[in-house]
């Protein structure tokens, strides 16, 4: 059985996830990925093998964290580049940091949306190699 690999980066009131290896795992291992995330009021984006967990946490506590509850994964923490204060002024993700975003909404907004933060947006892409 493969062992999952994180790509951690920690945001400035949350954590973001890409999932390097997730094709790899078993359905068990996904679901408890996908368990955890649930249990942190998370956004698990299966089509960019990313989660996001909408809470302060560290490197360490995370690893830690994914220990008690029995993933065995291989975690690499990033440096975010972007230390985006804007907020998201529309939508349901409405008052969330544009860093704290899934993936795939950010991709979404790159085609549709045409308001005054299209800048933000185009940068939070390129840190995230979208």
């Amino acid at each position: 059985m493969a062992k999952a690999r994180f790509l951690f980066t920690k945001n400035q009131d949350s954590l973001h996830v890409y999932i390097e290896n997730l094709e790899e795992l078993s359905v068990e291992e996904i679901q408890k990925i996908e368990a955890f995330v649930a249990m942190r009021k998370g956004i698990f984006d299966f089509s960019s093998y990313t989660f996001f967990i909408p809470k302060k946490l560290d490197f360490e506590t995370f690893t830690s964290l994914l220990w008690h509850v029995g993933i065995d994964a291989t975690c690499k923490e990033q440096n975010s580049l972007i230390q985006s204060d804007t907020k998201i002024e529309f939508g349901q993700y409405k008052g969330m940091f544009y860093s704290e975003l899934p993936d795939s909404y950010l991709v979404w907004l790159k085609s549709n949306y045409r308001g005054s933060q299209r800048d933000i947006i185009t940068m939070e892409l390129k840190q995230r190699n979208l």
